[in-house]
């Protein structure tokens, strides 16, 4: 498995907590860290996509020589 899935399954597993602490807890600042956290979840994905999208290319062009 590649090395991007695995830190972002790590970084979905780290935002339990605040995700808890905002929702069953009610705590506003918890809510800011969850917003910042998906901030850059959403970041990460679109890089792990870009990296997908590069690999398919690249095994494309070597099947194809």
């Amino acid at each position: 498995m590649s090395d991007s899935y695995s830190k972002l399954l790590e970084f979905v597993q780290s935002m339990e907590t605040d995700v808890y602490k905002f929702y069953e807890k009610g705590q506003s600042a918890a809510g800011t860290r969850v917003r910042k956290s998906l901030s850059e979840l959403k970041k990460m994905a679109q890089d792990m996509r870009n990296e997908v999208q590069d690999l398919k290319a690249q095994r494309k062009s070597e099947k194809n020589s």
